[in-house]
């Protein structure tokens, strides 16, 4: 298991990162394998876009070799959302999200000497690029495309309130740990509604390796312990929440499940 808090992130990328941690969560991924595969392709990058070229230009030919020659982008036939995040299928495949595609280029991005920024948008990640002459360029990871201050303005208007401002706040850098926090959040909703319940529990107990006895999180271990019918730990992690969080409208939902989880132990016994 990663120790996260003895990661250096200025020796260790974030893609780097999130490789150990698929490795810990699936048996059937191999982090040598699938490393190799993206190896070459950064030797692909590496053979087309010389030294000699300015950050500007080598940002240019990156973003055209990842999503016109190779198609990375958006997985709109991608039935599974967890396709989209486990970093083996988005090589194999070229299709992932906002998250799992910003690392990625993030990553080959730092072997050309090039610092692409990660950020969490209110809408999903974007990235920030700052040039030697300070020129300061946003882009989307799903399709490369350069964004500016006003179509970050219709994202918000469109997707929280026609009324939300873009808020300096919302460009700053995102903490790598919060990066990889919002990765699992998604997977672990992912596999839940997927029905892979016990990958979900390997998620959600990496997750509170990095916010220990968080009860939003516990209680979330507790409703996937529930549905592999581990009830005794089930009920002890949704107690734990309901004791931490009384005034939480969900406490009530939580305590009827209680109820429900209660009568299905005493039906087993």
């Amino acid at each position: 298991m990663i120790d996260f808090k003895n990661i250096d992130f200025s020796t260790m990328s974030l893609f780097e990162v999130m490789m150990k941690i698929i490795a810990n969560i699936r048996n059937d991924f191999n982090e040598i394998k699938i490393m190799n595969i993206y190896i070459k392709k950064i030797q692909e990058v590496l053979f087309c876009i010389s030294d000699k070229f300015s950050e500007i230009e080598k940002l240019e030919k990156l973003l055209f070799l990842f999503y016109k020659t190779w198609n990375f982008g958006s997985a709109i036939n991608v039935y599974k959302l967890s396709d989209m995040i486990w970093l083996d299928n988005v090589i194999l495949y070229h299709k992932g999200n906002s998250f799992s595609l910003g690392i990625i280029l993030i990553y080959i991005a730092s072997q050309l000497n090039l610092t692409i920024i990660p950020i969490i948008f209110p809408t999903q990640l974007i990235l920030k690029f700052q040039s030697l002459e300070k020129k300061i360029f946003y882009i989307n990871p799903i399709n490369g495309e350069i964004l500016n201050k006003h179509i970050l303005k219709v994202w918000l208007k469109g997707n929280i309130s026609s009324s939300t401002k873009l808020e300096e706040s919302y460009l700053q850098e995102s903490e790598p740990l919060l990066i990889i926090q919002k990765i699992l959040d998604i997977l672990k909703i992912a596999l839940i509604e997927e029905r892979s319940i016990e990958l979900a529990l390997h998620v959600s107990n990496i997750l509170l390796k990095i916010k220990p006895k968080d009860p939003y999180e516990i209680r979330d271990r507790g409703l996937i312990f529930s549905q592999l019918q581990c009830y005794h730990v089930a009920i002890s992690d949704l107690l734990y929440f309901i004791e931490q969080c009384p005034e939480d409208p969900v406490s009530d939902i939580i305590k009827m499940q209680i109820h429900s989880i209660e009568q299905k132990r005493n039906t087993l016994h």
